[in-house]
Order: structure tokens, then sequence, then C-alpha cells
């Protein structure tokens, strides 16, 4: 299926799943620069949302409770992702509220959770840029995932680079990094091919770069 199906789908489980403020929370608080940052930065990135939990409550420094846009959740793993919008209300902000605003987000980082904000602008004006953030944020936990996977050390190590960076690699990228010679460079990135880890992202007779392929992005 494709974004809408998938997203009415993920909002419909979530609404079910809810009652009285949290539903509520949900209803109003997911409004349109949420649904931009899952279809212009989330769904383009993973093609599923997995894991990602829509205005999520989490208990308040104050002992009352508070919502994330997004939290991402899995073992080992706590990703707050805020869309902040810009208008007059941020404008007229007290320095009271200035001062909480920074305190809940210290709490969080606390508590666990690494915080990921991005502005309505930047998800409107430059998705892209904000894909390669995402990807790079939860990729510094595929180790933990790959580790399960028959890859060979060398293979792994090319998938982190390409994690890391957050979008295609070239096979001189790859020579540099791993300090080997492009016939091994090029048999490597051949096998990763094979195995759907990668696919070729320019270049047809001679392939010039690679991008994360869906086996990755579904470990992720």
């Amino acid at each position: 299926m494709g974004f809408e199906e998938e997203y009415q789908t993920f909002m419909n489980i979530h609404l079910q799943a809810r009652s009285g403020e949290r539903l509520r929370r949900l209803q109003e608080g997911h409004k349109h620069a949420e649904m931009m940052f899952l279809k212009h930065v989330w769904w383009p990135s993973f093609h599923h949302f997995q894991y990602l939990c829509p205005e999520y409550e989490v208990n308040d420094f104050k002992e009352g409770t508070r919502y994330l846009d997004f939290a991402y959740i899995r073992p080992g793993i706590r990703i707050c992702l805020e869309i902040d919008g810009f208008g007059p209300h941020l404008k007229n902000i007290s320095r009271w509220q200035f001062s909480d605003s920074l305190e809940r987000q210290n709490q969080l980082v606390i508590d666990g959770w690494t915080v990921i904000r991005f502005s309505y602008d930047q998800v409107k004006e430059k998705p892209r840029r904000c894909q390669q953030i995402v990807q790079q944020v939860i990729g510094r936990w595929l180790g933990d995932e790959l580790h399960l996977t028959t890859l060979s050390f060398l293979e792994k190590e090319v998938l982190r680079l390409a994690i890391r960076k957050g979008e295609a690699i070239s096979p001189i990228e790859v020579e540099k990094y791993l300090k080997l010679s492009d016939k091994t460079v090029k048999k490597i990135l051949s096998q990763l091919v094979d195995k759907k880890m990668l696919i070729p992202a320019s270049g047809i007779v001679k392939i010039r770069s690679y991008q994360l392929g869906d086996q990755v992005k579904n470990l992720i």
C-alpha cells in the first residue's frame, strides 16, 4: 500500500486504542504539521510506521503529563520527534514558558530519551535533509540488529557508513573508509546488492553510487 492507505491504518489503530484525554489529545494535537512530517520525512525514509507512536504520553517532571509529537520506541531505544511551528504564540512566549520548554527537553534527556526537533519550515522546504537526520539518529542503533545477521564484518561496516551518511555512498568513499582495493570493494558492494541490503542509486552500466535497500530499512 501507499502512504495514504498506510497512514489511515496507522492513525485508526491509535485512535481505536485510546479513550478520554489521550484520545482527545491525539484528535486535536495531531494536525497538518505532524501529517506533513510523516508524509515527506518518515514515509520516504522507511515506508512503514513500525515502532512509531503519535502524541505519546509521558510523565511530566512536575508530576503531570505531557505529550510528544512522536515517540519511536523499541527495546533499548526511545526517540522523541518534535515538529515545531512558528507563529504569534511563539513570538509572545513568556520567559517562564521558554524556561519551562527547555526544562521539559532536559528532563526527557535525563530520562533516557534522544530528542530530535524540526521546524515546520524544515519539513516543508528541506524534507530530504530531515530524512537524513532521522535515518542517521535511528541508524545509530542499527548495529544491535546487524550483529544478528549473517553479514560479514566488511559488509556490516559498509552499511554503517551508508547509515551514518544518510544518503548514497560511492565505491571511492568505501575504498577510503575501509582502506581496500577497488576490486575488493566492488565485490562487497555487489554482495550487498544481491542480498538487497543496498540498491544502485546512480549509474546503469557502471554504478556510481549505492543507497540502503528495503532489507536494511526493515531492520530500522
